[in-house]
């Protein structure tokens, strides 16, 4: 426990301060001003965690983070031991600590009668204070158990998933058809989120350790699904869920539609220095983003920064409320309105609103024709009569989630199924109809979070070991089947 009054003493929350948006539109580095964050306020903050005798913290994260140890450690000042206590159940806590919504946060006992402890923000500066520090070194197996894997997909459950393996001594193989390792880490959230040389500081970790990397490879097309399942004593697939939902309105044909997924992805590519052809751009263009989550959000950030003329972002659902609603009561993640950095910068909000036609003029999109959206009998939306009007675009972002993977070659190849919501079948210990086959994250789980990401690659890995070697004693957070109390 930390400070024993701690929470009664200091009892706000307080948050470092990002770079002015004046400053950080004008390049894609993290929001967050650089360097180390102040000590004496990080101190104050890990002292509000109280002696809460069952922390519910511990059930909302996925990981189960120890996260009252953790942080009483750094309310003592024990840095290096915070950040062993912190990845003893995180494989990438830098990650989390950027782009998590913070499941533990609303779980936080304290947040029923006060805001919640800053957990989110202890996590990142004890991990950054571990790199500075060298603490984060690569941890090699004591012993080869002869074994291969073969690890399908760089994303945070094919990255979790890899390590935890080659630790238990196996000699694993990721594979990446991307020319860089990461998947969504790297080119699906933007630089301002998360800055990728903290990927490349754990790459160099995988690396040291034993984990091999195959990028520029797609599995399916360069070398088939089955063949790779011959060559190695098991198989994990992690490719992500990234068939984009679609809007199919008339006029979705015109030019100047386009989903998230490729937009994001090119702006990441340039934001790395490299050049892109023909490479979606925002520039001076009217831009509407329809989708209000976290990849509508980094849309709107990355067309600011490309200098939008104007954003707007199109959500279905009502406006949020403000505090938590009666109907999400304590220790369930509330859905509150909540306004990101990406928000922060500038652009317009439309909530309870639904598309209805885009607008064309010489075969590109110029206007979206939308309504007020109200509930109908069926559980859909119908659009309210006498609402109608235009709105300016000349750029359309799609960004309404993802429907599972990309699934074509592999259950050609290795015939496998799919769930009826698209998403590859398996048991609740990750294993396929396919004898050594294994399926983690979001192409088994459907479209998640990076945290459930990690826990789902933490399990699989555990599933793994046991299947090759009778038993094993890696940590396993969550069955396949599992859902979080969160939603």
């Amino acid at each position: 426990m930390a400070d024993p009054t701690g929470f009664l003493k200091v009892r706000q929350r307080e948050l470092p301060l990002d770079r002015p948006c004046s400053l950080r539109l004008l390049d894609f580095r993290e929001v967050r001003a650089e360097g180390p964050l102040d000590e004496v306020m990080l101190h104050r903050q890990a002292g509000r965690c109280m002696d809460c005798g069952v922390p519910f913290c511990h059930r909302a994260c996925p990981l189960g983070n120890l996260i009252p140890e953790w942080n009483d450690l750094a309310w003592r000042g024990d840095w290096r031991e915070a950040s062993e206590r912190l990845q003893a159940t995180n494989n990438f806590p830098e990650f989390t600590g950027r782009i998590c919504p913070a499941l533990c946060e609303g779980s936080c006992v304290l947040g029923i009668s006060q805001p919640p402890v800053t957990i989110e923000l202890l996590e990142m500066a004890v991990m950054d204070r571990a790199f500075r520090e060298g603490w984060v070194r690569p941890e090699i197996p004591e012993r080869l158990t002869g074994l291969t894997v073969a690890v399908v997909g760089s994303g945070p459950a094919g990255l979790a998933c890899a390590q935890q393996l080659t630790r238990a001594g196996h000699t694993v193989a990721v594979y990446e058809r991307a020319d860089r390792p990461g998947g969504l880490l790297r080119y699906g959230i933007p630089d301002f989120k998360l800055g990728k040389h903290h990927l490349d500081l754990r790459f160099s970790q995988m690396q040291a350790e034993g984990t091999r990397f195959r990028t520029g490879v797609e599995i399916g097309r360069d070398i088939a699904w089955d063949d790779l399942a011959e060559r190695y004593d098991a198989l994990v697939v992690a490719v992500g869920s990234t068939v984009p939902r679609d809007l199919p309105l008339p006029g979705r044909a015109l030019a100047g539609i386009e989903f998230a997924k490729p937009f994001l992805e090119q702006a990441n590519v340039v934001a790395s220095g490299r050049m892109v052809a023909k490479a979606i751009s925002a520039a001076d263009k009217h831009v509407v983003v329809i989708g209000g989550g976290d990849t509508g959000s980094d849309c709107v950030g990355t067309s600011l920064r490309q200098g939008a003329r104007s954003v707007t972002s199109l959500e279905i659902m009502p406006r949020p409320s403000d505090r938590r609603p009666d109907n999400q009561p304590w220790p369930i993640f509330p859905q509150v309105f909540k306004t990101s950095s990406s928000h922060e910068e500038g652009g317009e909000r439309l909530y309870g609103v639904t598309a209805l036609e885009f607008i064309g003029a010489d075969g590109r999109v110029a206007a979206i024709s939308l309504a007020d959206a109200v509930r109908s009998p069926s559980g859909g939306f119908a659009a309210v009569p006498g609402t109608t009007r235009r709105l300016p675009a000349d750029l359309v972002l799609i960004a309404m989630g993802f429907v599972g993977p990309e699934a074509e070659t592999i259950t050609a190849q290795l015939g496998l199924e799919l769930t009826p919501r698209g998403a590859l079948a398996r048991s609740a210990g990750y294993a396929t109809s396919r004898d050594g086959v294994f399926v983690a994250g979001d192409a088994g789980r459907g479209q998640s979070l990076v945290v459930w990401a990690i826990a789902e690659g933490r399990a699989c890995a555990a599933a793994v070991d046991a299947y090759l070697q009778g038993s094993s004693e890696l940590p396993s957070p969550v069955p396949a089947t599992a859902a979080p109390l969160s939603l």
